[in-house]
């Protein structure tokens, strides 16, 4: 369902271009209960979207894509916004990802809080805590906002604004509750207990998993076109869009220099 919000989210923004403006005006809901029911669709100028969907789940298991990255990381921005979240709108049915913002980031402990260093200065490490936040509140509901932060010009600019478009009935405060407490300090550290227990070793980000593993190949092969690997990947009924393919992206990463 998820998925399909996220090609909803994009169908209003292109049609934004070529309108007034009508679905903001006249949709007082977020996104992520546009399909709820046949009268918010149709406020949202999303019906027949909605209806067209197919809320039928496969029963074979999903494609769990891993995502280890840093928020302020380009490389990781460019696979996320251009890679990863359009793949996943077309095959959300026989897809999953796992996003853990932390990357190359460091961390020490002090009095029984940790402190975390990141490549790209504090301002990632914040961006690395809103996002981690985010997903521990509102699970995947949050990728349509991480999905905004990450294609706008200044990643933490953006993160309260996204996040009152897609949750106006949430406080943001809430959100910088989680970032400034003990509660964000402890999600970080998992994130870094995980990335630090990756096999092999990650050196560099975005590292890509599959179904929890990582090799050269797959990484390579989901830089160049995770559409089509996912596709190769799942076991099941292949879904129709499996029949269509995306462009091949020039690819850039962030080293891990530790």
């Amino acid at each position: 369902m998820l998925g399909f919000k996220v090609s909803v989210l994009l169908f209003v923004v292109c049609s934004l271009s070529k309108s007034s403006g009508r679905f903001l005006n006249s949709c007082s809901y977020p996104p992520s209960q546009w399909c709820d029911s046949r009268d918010i669709a149709a406020e949202c100028g999303v019906l027949e979207q909605c209806m067209k969907y197919n809320v039928t789940k496969s029963t074979d298991d999903k494609v769990t894509v891993g995502l280890y990255y840093e928020s302020l990381c380009p490389g990781c921005r460019q696979f996320l916004v251009l890679r990863l979240l359009p793949t996943f709108v077309m095959l959300q049915d026989i897809m999953a990802i796992d996003l853990v913002p932390y990357g190359n980031a460091q961390e020490k402990e002090d009095k029984g809080k940790y402190i975390f260093t990141c490549q790209h200065g504090q301002d990632e490490c914040q961006g690395n805590l809103i996002e981690t936040c985010l997903l521990n509140m509102f699970g995947m509901d949050a990728v349509t906002v991480i999905f905004c932060m990450e294609s706008a010009p200044n990643v933490l600019k953006s993160a309260q604004p996204c996040f009152e478009v897609y949750f106006p009935d949430q406080k943001w405060d809430s959100v910088m509750a989680c970032v400034n407490g003990d509660k964000g300090n402890a999600l970080m550290h998992q994130n870094a207990v995980k990335t630090n227990a990756l096999k092999p070793p990650h050196q560099y980000v975005p590292w890509i998993t599959i179904n929890g593993e990582h090799t050269d190949d797959l990484q390579e092969k989901a830089m160049n076109s995770l559409y089509n690997l996912v596709c190769s990947l799942y076991k099941g009924k292949k879904t129709p869009a499996c029949g269509q393919g995306l462009k091949k992206e020039t690819n850039s990463y962030c080293m891990n220099n530790q």
